[in-house]
């Protein structure tokens, strides 16, 4: 897991020595997000929400080099919670990937990076996330992914961001 961390930390400062040597600067997002646990997830989850920060990075014309970084909080299923589980487990997700725009807003992304549990021993998991969305004039995004997080077996969801970039 340290070998993807310090992975990484030198993609994002690549980035963003590159970032400072160019005209073209990149775009920031702030979104929130949403999803519904799938898999074995469903079983102890029943939604989850959060935010993120994402900065893009133009690298080729429609090809952007994303990072960002978030907080999740996976919601226990109600019953769990009768039977004496936590409320909620949290993570903070780190990721770096491409973004591609194929056509006007139409994009494809795919990320990968890691989560970091903020339950005591809870570990970190390796992530990816292909998705889909559009960029509307004025800012807005909107955007839908699989995710899958790997640790000690795979939690999964499927993830909607709504976001704005500046």
């Amino acid at each position: 897991m340290k070998k993807i961390l310090l992975a990484l930390l030198i993609l994002g400062g690549t980035a963003f020595a590159t970032f400072a040597q160019s005209k073209d600067g990149g775009k920031f997002s702030i979104g929130f997000e949403a999803g519904l646990p799938v898999g074995d997830a469903h079983n102890v989850y029943s939604s989850v929400f959060g935010g993120s920060l994402k900065y893009e990075l133009p690298i080729a014309e429609s090809t952007f080099f994303t990072l960002s970084a978030g907080y999740n909080s996976f919601q226990v299923k109600s019953e769990l919670k009768d039977l004496g589980f936590e409320k909620s487990d949290g993570a903070i997700p780190l990721k770096a990937g491409i973004k591609y725009y194929f056509d006007r807003g139409f994009f494809a992304e795919g990320q990968l990076g890691a989560a970091f549990s903020t339950q005591s021993g809870g570990g970190t998991a390796f992530v990816y996330a292909p998705g889909i969305g559009y960029t509307f004039d004025g800012g807005f995004e909107a955007g839908v992914r699989y995710e899958g997080w790997s640790h000690n077996g795979t939690i999964s969801q499927v993830g909607l961001r709504l976001a704005y970039r500046f």
